[in-house]
């Protein structure tokens, strides 16, 4: 029976252990390896959205793991003229062995997985970003040997695709998760309920306190354009700066999923500082990811 990754909810605590058991000996062995699990198969990368880290590290990946990436830009094909997501999914299925994408509506993802017959990947979409999140947690695994027991703060829009992952990660791990965020930004009420080790403060210094990790990402996300002006005025009280850096742990780390905007989300004092960890958490991206193919495409 083929298996989904569309939310980090898709997998058991056990798996993403094995996930990360993995992803350390894939970086550890990258190069020195005849490990090609994705040999003779065809990975196709659906992509409605400009990517830089996604599009790079799926399709070296791919390659690296014995594959053939075929990278199917969405405005391109049939489905972007009117094909059906599940007349395209059934179509895509006889052709390939896995299919990767990012795109908008989270549902399309959905309807695109229940009507293939090979394993779907969510790259990412508007409400979810659980490649990224997978990462995250092993960069925090890599610097503290363990994610289960850290504080992790989030800043920012507390319904953002980032966010919402990570409040799914903290429904299969036991980590602390504060989301920093504006009372009209603030995560749903029913997603969080009912999980004593996630929280939202509107206070972003209380929030950050004792924290071992910070994270923040962009305040105006891709399809958000429009909300630009108040998103802005509205996530200022929020930027991660040397005030909330204060507070926390002498051994804080800062991530962002990147790209940063220096001077909105993060400052650049914190960002090109010696606690920010964003480039090993982007090449984590490759390892990780190689670690979840091998996983879901047999």
């Amino acid at each position: 029976m083929k298996k989904d990754l569309l939310t980090i909810t898709d997998m058991t605590g056990d798996e993403i252990g094995e996930l990360f058991e993995l992803t350390e000996k894939i970086k550890r062995e990258r190069g020195k390896s005849d490990f090609k699990p994705l040999s003779g198969k065809s990975i196709g990368l659906i992509f409605a959205k400009s990517s830089t880290r996604t599009r790079v590290s799926f399709e070296v990946g791919v390659t690296e793991l014995g594959g053939n990436p075929l990278y199917l830009d969405q405005s391109k094909m049939q489905v972007g003229r009117g094909e059906t997501v599940p007349d395209t999914a059934k179509v895509l299925s006889r052709f390939l062995h896995g299919i990767v994408i990012r795109t908008f509506a989270h549902k399309d993802v959905e309807e695109l997985a229940a009507n293939a017959s090979i394993p779907v990947i969510n790259a990412l979409t508007d409400e979810y970003h659980p490649c990224q999140i997978l990462t995250d947690l092993f960069t925090m695994r890599e610097y503290c040997g363990k994610v289960e027991g850290l504080k992790l703060v989030f800043y920012g829009d507390g319904r953002s695709n980032i966010a919402n992952s990570f409040v799914n990660a903290a429904k299969r791990i036991p980590f602390e998760l504060v989301i920093a965020a504006p009372e009209e930004f603030r995560p749903r009420e029913d997603f969080i309920r009912g999980y004593s080790n996630i929280s939202w403060d509107p206070d972003p210094i209380r929030a950050g306190r004792d924290a071992d990790f910070l994270y923040t990402d962009v305040w105006v996300s891709m399809g958000f354009e429009k909300e630009s002006a108040e998103r802005l005025k509205v996530f200022q009280p929020y930027q991660v700066n040397d005030a909330v850096v204060k507070v926390c742990k002498p051994t804080v780390k800062f991530m962002h999923c990147l790209p940063a905007h220096r001077g909105q989300e993060v400052s650049a004092s914190v960002m090109d500082s010696p606690i920010s960890i964003v480039f090993d958490e982007a090449e984590n991206r490759l390892h990780t990811q190689k670690a979840l193919m091998s996983m879901l495409i047999r």
